[in-house]
């Protein structure tokens, strides 16, 4: 009985479901849009019809990112105070019913054809119920929540792994979901039902299913807190005191970890701003000259960006044993910054594949340094935390993806892997800089504390 109980505090089951609807609707939609894009243009001179198609659907992701990135800051911060002050779901299940509403639009679209615009009201729906900001902070904080600070990095990977594992497999089937039933059906209706099938299960799972785990003791912030103005170490008592600071607790210098924060938030930006300009120029990159994919390669170049998470959680499986939690970050920076570099080369499909084993690691940082933000905050505060820092990945990826497109537009003709060098010089923004003040601040606390006592 114990056992089933643990086991519904689970959140796998939710981050699988929703990752694999995810997977075959962003394949269903960016096919769906080419080949609106294909029969716009179905006039243009055979030699202009492939960049006016690129532009054009680069011109609709501009627009759309901006609605899907932007909408969840009216919401966001709302919902996941929620979360921590009535209830854990709320930041969960409210996003899925954005989703399950949101992608339905995309079939109705197909079977009715209706105008391509009709995917930005469905993006603005998609944000103001939350959108992935609010749901994976929801399901970040219910991952801390139920971890120990020691395993808080591998149980935190672990999710990111059953999340790539669940796109690798939706992307691989992707493909032949969308055109392996279009002799009966329009193209892309099988694929968008099987993902909306996918996020009414993780819906009803979350409500009836679900249940929020108690809070890991620990004694860690207490102690630290006590030791800088020279008291004794309180006893842990359980999930009930480690969620409500204690009296002596409130009054430990606080400015410090602030100071940690900041730059934990700073380091994750710096890195979100080089990934998020390669991938969101990288589907239009595949389907233009020289590679030219169709929708199964297209499905399986997704499916190798998933395999990235299966790789990071094993060198964080490997590396937690060895290495500290910064150190494991920078490897993951240098895994992107590698891999990015050999991408500006890729004419070939093989070098694009050797490319993406380069970034084996590419996930590690942000995970790590979630993990880090968590040791450095109240239980009772995990989402409001969580929320604030993808709401500022959210802002940086909706600036970083509207300008690498219209850079990408730009320079289309010219040289069309300009962004992955773009992305490249801003990997080297040294984002490790940020935290190696936090493992020198560190280090010199602990040399302080051993002087004094």
């Amino acid at each position: 009985m114990v056992g089933m109980t643990m086991m519904r505090t689970w959140v796998e089951p939710v981050v699988a479901g929703s990752q694999l609807a995810s997977a075959f609707y962003d394949t269903a939609l960016l096919l769906v849009v080419k080949n609106y894009y294909n029969q716009t243009n179905s006039t243009a001179p055979s030699h202009l019809m492939q960049d006016a198609q690129q532009k054009a659907v680069s011109n609709f992701y501009i627009i759309y990112n901006l609605v899907l990135g932007l909408s969840p800051l009216v919401s966001a911060y709302g919902l996941s105070k929620l979360g921590d002050k009535v209830h854990r779901k709320i930041p969960i299940c409210l996003p899925l019913l954005g989703y399950l509403g949101s992608k339905s639009l995309l079939l109705l679209l197909i079977l009715l054809d209706w105008p391509i615009e009709v995917m930005y009201g469905a993006a603005a729906f998609n944000g103001l119920t939350g959108g992935f900001t609010t749901f994976w902070a929801g399901i970040m904080a219910l991952g801390s929540l139920g971890s120990s600070e020691s395993r808080r990095s591998l149980r935190l990977i672990i999710i990111e792994l059953v999340y790539g594992l669940a796109g690798f497999l939706g992307s691989m089937a992707s493909g032949y979901l969308f055109v392996g039933f279009s002799d009966r059906y329009r193209e892309g209706t099988v694929l968008v039902s099987c993902s909306i099938a996918c996020y009414a299960f993780c819906l009803l799972y979350s409500i009836f299913v679900l249940i929020v785990p108690k809070s890991a003791p620990s004694c860690t912030a207490k102690a630290k807190g006590v030791e800088e103005v020279g008291g004794q170490v309180p006893a842990c008592t359980g999930a009930a005191e480690s969620a409500q600071p204690s009296e002596n607790s409130s009054k430990a210098p606080v400015t410090p970890s602030k100071f940690i924060i900041i730059l934990l938030f700073a380091a994750a930006i710096l890195y979100d701003l080089a990934v998020v300009g390669a991938m969101n120029v990288l589907p239009l990159f595949l389907l233009r000259e020289p590679l030219s994919w169709n929708a199964v390669q297209i499905g399986y170049g997704n499916a190798a960006g998933y395999a990235i998470f299966i790789t990071s959680f094993l060198g964080v499986f490997v590396f937690s044993k060895y290495l500290r939690d910064i150190t494991m970050i920078i490897i993951g920076v240098v895994s992107f910054t590698v891999g990015v570099l050999i991408m500006v080369f890729v004419r070939w499909t093989f070098l694009f594949y050797i490319a993406r084993a380069v970034m084996l690691f590419a996930l590690i940082p942000l995970p790590t340094i979630r993990s880090m933000l968590s040791k450095h905050v109240e239980g009772s505060s995990y989402g409001k935390v969580f929320v604030l820092l993808q709401l500022s990945l959210v802002i940086t990826g909706v600036v970083t993806s509207t300008v690498f497109n219209k850079i990408y537009q730009s320079t289309l003709n010219w040289y069309s892997s300009f962004c992955f060098i773009l992305s490249f010089l801003n990997s080297l923004s040294l984002p490790w800089v940020f935290l190696s003040k936090v493992n020198h601040y560190d280090t010199v606390k602990k040399m302080v504390t051993f002087l004094i006592q």
